[in-house]
């Protein structure tokens, strides 16, 4: 069993070091085929199924560059504020790991396509923070290593490990930060606001499907200390394949007090990649750091350079759609959203698929309720990301509609819902084969109302009396005979009628 590091105080750290960050995000691209071959770009599937001898490294199979691939980079880099290379190339980069089956990984070195950008990252209270951007560079994906047995999943302690290809070759874009300073207390959270802001904007330019959980896009956070009085950086560390917002927050806050704490007793750190542990919060030794040096990088000589036309790259430029926050403003302002609400629809991920629900007809309330309330818990309940429940926007807003319409109730709604996510159709399929609608006939109503009457006298009297508020039994009894299906408001009405 691993021991456990001594850490340090979050604000003795802050007291004596100061923080220094560089994030490096690595993107899976949505294109049809992989990187250099027409393999398909799928996740998941039976393993070693979407390979052929270009993904698989055979003897003289040759690579060609997906064009859309290369589209997507530059409009990546465009989005980030980048220059966009006139000329750049791609690099073998040696190493040998089993789910490299080239030894080699196709990427780009010191001519990327895109450099020198930015992005602006707004934090919880409002506060605007600058990230620097180093570089945007081409490359493609790796295979996967199950370890099996053993009880953490990796090598170490396992009884043999299986290699799945099937990821080996889809396209990635690595997007690397300069040296992130100036953050202090907020470091982890300005690195957590950055991957964020990150992935909305690379989802709004759909480019990718950005989903942590898969893998299509992860994020290595390197971390070092400065002494206070130091001029040079410290030694770094670098978390590899971190794979949620919350993780990565927390990740550099503990190699903050990890480092720190080490630094303070006289030791040195090591610069090696680390894996975060969700369950513990803390991180682990993985390999020692290689150099560029290491790599023998050298220039790709199966593939031509990429020398994009200034056309081309204006063109993109132009094409460019809104960027997700200022599009987020104007939702804000049309919808009347305190910052609070607007906040909790972005962690919610649930901004576009409430406009789209709006877009189908529902109000703004009643959209936001439905999908970061009731729809949210289902989410969770059934592990799934929002946007991956079985029900559409328009499928959400019919149901709106038929509440506003007095078809449903608020309780038959959410069973008409329930009916949906099952798979049994659309909501008005689910309302006729459940026999859901509200009753709504004045005779059929009363005739329940008599019968509970009649069967709590005591309560009638007091309705009689000028006691009103004991009419609430009695809607119940009757939303309870017609099994919830009677209109309550109706119900009262009428119940007032008759004691009057």
């Amino acid at each position: 069993m691993t021991a456990v590091a001594e850490v340090m105080d979050y604000d003795e750290v802050l007291e004596r070091f100061d923080p220094v960050l560089g994030l490096e995000v690595h993107v899976e691209l949505n294109t049809n085929t992989k990187m250099f071959c027409g393999c398909a770009n799928v996740f998941g599937g039976e393993p070693n199924t979407h390979v052929c001898p270009v993904c698989l490294g055979m003897p003289g199979a040759l690579p060609a560059v997906n064009g859309k691939a290369v589209e997507s980079a530059m409009r990546i880099g465009l989005a980030l504020n980048c220059e966009i290379a006139q000329w750049c190339r791609f690099a073998r980069k040696n190493y040998f790991y089993p789910d490299m089956p080239k030894n080699f990984q196709t990427s780009q070195y010191d001519e990327p396509i895109a450099f020198n950008g930015y992005l602006d990252v707004e934090l919880d209270d409002g506060t605007i923070f600058r990230v620097d951007i180093e570089r945007a560079h081409m490359e493609e994906d790796t295979g996967k290593s199950l370890h099996v047995g053993g009880a953490t999943g990796r090598i170490h302690g396992a009884d043999y490990s299986l290699l799945d290809y099937n990821r080996a070759g889809v396209p990635l874009i690595e997007i690397v930060t300069k040296p992130i300073t100036g953050t202090g207390a907020r470091a982890p959270e300005i690195a957590r606001a950055y991957v964020a802001t990150l992935r909305e904007l690379l989802r709004g330019l759909n480019v990718s499907d950005v989903r942590m959980d898969q893998g299509s896009m992860r994020c290595d956070a390197n971390v070092s200390l400065m002494a206070k009085d130091a001029t040079e950086f410290g030694t770094r560390t670098e978390t590899k394949n971190v794979n949620s917002l919350r993780s990565v927050e927390r990740a550099v806050r503990y190699e903050m007090t990890r480092h720190a704490a080490v630094l303070a007793g006289g030791g040195t750190i090591k610069q090696e990649t680390r894996h975060f542990d969700e369950s513990t919060a803390t991180t682990r030794a993985g390999r020692t750091k290689e150099t560029a040096e290491d790599y023998r990088y050298f220039p790709e000589p199966d593939l031509v350079p990429i020398a994009p036309s200034r056309e081309w790259v204006a063109q993109l430029r132009d094409s460019l759609p809104q960027p997700p926050w200022v599009r987020r403003k104007q939702i804000q302002q049309e919808w009347g959203l305190s910052d609070a609400e607007l906040r909790d629809l972005v962690n919610a991920d649930a901004l576009d698929l409430v406009s789209a629900t709006v877009e189908a007809g529902a109000k703004p309330d009643d959209a936001r309720s439905w999908w970061v309330s009731y729809l949210s818990q289902q989410a969770k309940t059934l592990n799934k990301e929002l946007a991956e429940l079985p029900i559409t926007p328009a499928q959400v807003a019919r149901v709106v509609a038929l509440v506003a319409d007095g078809s449903l109730t608020n309780k038959l709604a959410r069973t008409v819902v329930d009916g949906v996510l099952a798979g049994e159709g659309e909501p008005d399929a689910v309302v006729e084969a459940r026999g859901l609608k509200v009753v709504s006939d004045d005779s059929a109503l009363t005739a329940a109302i008599d019968d509970a009457l009649a069967a709590q006298p005591d309560v009638a009297d007091k309705i009689r009396a000028g006691k009103v508020a004991a009419a609430g039994a009695i809607v119940g009894a009757v939303m309870k005979a017609t099994k919830g299906q009677a209109d309550a408001k109706r119900v009262r009405e009428l119940i007032i009628e008759r004691c009057s």
